[in-house]
C-alpha cells in the first residue's frame, strides 16, 4: 500500500508541474547569461560588436527520474553604432522545452530589435535608454500515447492501461505568434562600476494555448530586473542582480549577488582577460492559496576568458518538492561567446 501512495504522489507531483508548465514561461537560474530571453530591449547592448549565448537546464531529475524536465535556448545578436553614440541591436534567438513523461513540449523562435540612445555622459562616464521588442511563433505539442491516467493504476500502485480509459485531447500540436517589449536603463560610472534597470512585458497578444479547444490565454508576463558591479580593490569586484516575474497568479522573486575576481585583464574595463565569479541567489514564489513558499537556493560559478563565458548553476531544493527530491533541483550550463569586427571601441554597457 505505500507504495500505491508513493506511485499516486509522484504522479500528482508529474502532472501539476505539467500543469504548471502550461501557464509559466521557460526561466534560467542564470537568467543573465540568457539576455534575449529575459528582454528584448538587451539585444546588442554588448561591448563587443556579435553576441553568441548557450543555455541547458534540467529540472526535477530527483522527483521524475528520467522524465526530467529539459530546457534549451540559443540566441544571436548584434550591436550596429549609429552616429556618434548611438546603436541598433538585431537578434533571433531559439528556446525548446521538454517535460514529463508525455513529452509536453515548446518551441519558439523569435527575432529582436533594439535602439540604445546615450541621454548623457562622457566617453568613459555615459548613461543610455534602450528600448526593445520581439516576435516570433511558438509551437506546443504533448505525445497523448505516452500519458498516464490515475484511473489506470491499480490497488496495488502498479500502471496497467488495460483499466480504465484515456481522456481525449484534441489539439494535441499547434502554433501561436507571440509579441513583447522591454526597455533598459544603464549607466557606466567608472571602471568596473556600472549599473542596470530593466522590464519588459511578454505575451502582449495573449494568444490561446489550450490543448482542449476551450478558452484558455497565455497570461502576459511581467518581468522586472536590476543590477550591476562595484569594485571592492583593484581584483575583486561584487556584483549584485535581481529579478521579479508576474505571470497571472504566480509572482517569482531572485536576487542575490556575485563576486568577480580578475585574474588577467587586457584592458581597462575588463571586457576581455580572465576573470572568475562565485556567487548565491535566493528564490522565492508565491502560492495558489495565497502567502510566499522558499523554491530555492541557487549556487553558481563563472569563468570569463578573453572571449568566452562559461557559467554553471546548481538549484538546491527548499521547498515542498523536497519530499520526493530532496535537495535535488536543478543544474544549468550556460556559455557566451563574444566576437568585435574592431574599429570604433567605445566603452557601451556592462558585462553581462
Amino acid at each position: 500500500m505505500a507504495n500505491y501512495h508513493r506511485s499516486l504522489y509522484l504522479l500528482l507531483v508529474a502532472t501539476l508541474l505539467t500543469a504548471g508548465l502550461s501557464a509559466q514561461d521557460i526561466h534560467f537560474s542564470q537568467f543573465y547569461m540568457s539576455p534575449l530571453n529575459l528582454n528584448p530591449a538587451m539585444t546588442g547592448v554588448t561591448n563587443e560588436t556579435q553576441r553568441v549565448t548557450i543555455n541547458y537546464r534540467n529540472q526535477w531529475a530527483g522527483a521524475v527520474g528520467s522524465s526530467a524536465y529539459n530546457t534549451y535556448a540559443a540566441g544571436y545578436d548584434r550591436r550596429i553604432p549609429v552616429g556618434r553614440d548611438d546603436n541598433f541591436g538585431i537578434g533571433g534567438s531559439l528556446w525548446s522545452d521538454v517535460a514529463g513523461e508525455s513529452k509536453f513540449g515548446s518551441t519558439q523562435a523569435k527575432l529582436s530589435f533594439s535602439f540604445s540612445k546615450k541621454i548623457a555622459g562622457t566617453r568613459k562616464k555615459a548613461h543610455y535608454l534602450t528600448v526593445g521588442a520581439d516576435g516570433g511563433f511558438t509551437q506546443r505539442r504533448v505525445r497523448t500515447g505516452d500519458l498516464r491516467w490515475l484511473s489506470q493504476v491499480n490497488s496495488n500502485g502498479v500502471y496497467d492501461p488495460s483499466q480504465g480509459s484515456p481522456e481525449a485531447i484534441p489539439n494535441n500540436n499547434f502554433t501561436f505568434a507571440d509579441l513583447s517589449l522591454g526597455m533598459l536603463w544603464f549607466s557606466n560610472l567608472g571602471e568596473r562600476t556600472n549599473l542596470f534597470v530593466g522590464g519588459s512585458l511578454h505575451h502582449l497578444n495573449e494568444p490561446q494555448v489550450s490543448f482542449l479547444s476551450s478558452d484558455e490565454k497565455l497570461y502576459q508576463r511581467l518581468t522586472l530586473h536590476a543590477g550591476g558591479e562595484y569594485p571592492i580593490n583593484n581584483k575583486i569586484s561584487v556584483k549584485p542582480n535581481f529579478i521579479f516575474m508576474s505571470q497571472g497568479p504566480h509572482k517569482e522573486v531572485n536576487g542575490g549577488a556575485s563576486a568577480r575576481f580578475k585574474v588577467k585583464s587586457k584592458n581597462g574595463f575588463g571586457t576581455t582577460g580572465q576573470f572568475f565569479e562565485l556567487g548565491a541567489w535566493y528564490r522565492v514564489g508565491t502560492k495558489f492559496e495565497g502567502g510566499v513558499y522558499s523554491d530555492a537556493v541557487i549556487l553558481a560559478a563563472r569563468l570569463d576568458y578573453d572571449q568566452y563565458g562559461i557559467g554553471f548553476s546548481y538549484d538546491y531544493n527548499v521547498s515542498e518538492l523536497g519530499q520526493a527530491s530532496p535537495g535535488n533541483g536543478s543544474f544549468e550550463l550556460s556559455l557566451i561567446y563574444r566576437m568585435d569586427e574592431g574599429g570604433r571601441r567605445a566603452v557601451f554597457c556592462p558585462v553581462f
